[in-house]
């Protein structure tokens, strides 16, 4: 049965957290599951698994698409967010005439485990003491999310997807999705993602970490205990972060060097620029649904992501034996995750004989183009989906 939680197990975090989570599963079903082994060894009893679902599932449970979000993404992929209201964050590839239409798929989004918008994490209590785990939260993995969302799909009956899909961290979802569960996946569609962590990709996520820790407001990672929050040092990881999400291109069409609000230089530190005041934004905004210790743990799981060293240290291992099309995309100008690193994963495929096709979208916009409204992503997505429908004998 999916429940809902009087009172989230995050109630002694911070109040902007608490607040989130209760407005997160107020708006989603939540499930509580178990147990679920993880990669470091310890095992969870119990775990929740937050998540939306749009359209329903057919007759003969065929048409089932996993949408696996980004790092700072979450359930709420094609409606109104909760503690933000705004639209949601891949409305233009979900709903009536889109890519994915719930008209004719049963669409799936969850909070990934690690996560705050309702699945368990760092903000939840520790069951063994009554407290906020915070740092004793075990390190999770990509493939420890995957086994959560696949405890979900038990519970909800789907024994195969039709499709997974996602971008960035999603598309390391997908690929370890296809790894794990090759016969429960007809088709995946990683976007704009890499078979494991660069050490590029490593050293932008401690500089957010570290800027997390310096704040005297962390307090260790146990701010709840001293009701505060490290709002400052959360903000200015998210600054950073975002940066490596945009172009130099996108940033110099958008705000080039164009004063804030004023005619000349304030020869101070206050925001003289468009872009400082743009990101200044982006840090405060962030804070507000975003926790500072699953902003870690997330991270960690991105950086120890390595499908490779998985298997062997062969990529191609990883993916031997696989029934699942496999539809690669990548963006001229995502400089942190390059089209040569999606180009890496088709050529492993391509060794063992998969089913797979790529394409690099030709974009200004960096990394967060798969975000975005590019017409050519949806051709792509729309024509592999038609074809991987027809394969399947897919039935609405």
């Amino acid at each position: 049965m999916d429940t809902a939680l009087s009172e989230p197990a995050s109630s002694a975090a911070s109040a902007g957290s608490t607040a989130a989570v209760r407005q997160a599963l107020a708006a989603s079903h939540h499930v509580v599951l178990g147990p679920l082994k993880l990669d470091c060894g310890v095992t969870l009893d119990r775990y929740s698994v937050a998540y939306r679902t749009y359209g329903a599932l057919n007759a003969d449970k065929s048409n089932a698409v996993l949408i696996c979000h980004a790092l700072t993404g979450d359930q709420f992929v094609a409606d109104t967010h909760p503690v933000t209201g705004k639209p949601g964050w891949w409305e233009t590839l979900v709903g009536p005439g889109r890519p994915l239409d719930p008209a004719k798929y049963f669409v799936i989004c969850a909070n990934v485990l690690g996560g705050c918008m309702g699945s368990t994490g760092p903000l939840d209590s520790d069951p063994r003491t009554g407290q906020p785990y915070n740092l004793s939260f075990p390190v999770i993995t990509i493939a420890d999310m995957v086994r959560a969302q696949a405890g979900l799909l038990d519970h909800l009956g789907v024994a195969s997807l039709f499709c997974v899909i996602g971008g960035s961290m999603g598309g390391m979802l997908v690929l370890q999705w296809a790894a794990q569960h090759p016969q429960r996946v007809f088709s995946a569609i990683p976007i704009a993602t890499a078979a494991r962590h660069s050490a590029q990709n490593i050293a932008f996520h401690e500089v957010g970490r570290q800027a997390i820790m310096a704040d005297p407001d962390w307090h260790g990672g146990n701010y709840a205990v001293h009701g505060t929050h490290p709002a400052r040092g959360l903000a200015v990881a998210r600054m950073t972060a975002h940066i490596t999400y945009l172009s130099e291109a996108a940033l110099q069409r958008k705000f080039g060097r164009q004063l804030q609000g004023k005619d000349a230089l304030g020869f101070g530190f206050d925001a003289d620029f468009q872009v400082e005041s743009y990101l200044r934004y982006q840090g405060r905004s962030f804070v507000e649904r975003f926790d500072a210790n699953a902003y870690l743990y997330i991270t960690r799981a991105m950086d120890y992501f390595d499908l490779a060293a998985a298997h062997g240290g062969s990529l191609a291992t990883a993916f031997r034996g696989a029934p699942t099309r496999f539809c690669l995309m990548s963006f001229t100008s995502d400089w942190l995750f390059p089209t040569s690193e999606s180009r890496e994963v088709v050529r492993a495929l391509n060794a063992v004989a998969a089913n797979v096709s790529f394409v690099e979208v030709e974009s200004d916009k960096g990394h967060d183009a798969f975000l975005l409204d590019e017409p050519e992503m949806f051709r792509t997505l729309e024509g592999f989906l038609r074809g991987a429908g027809n394969a399947r004998g897919l039935k609405a």
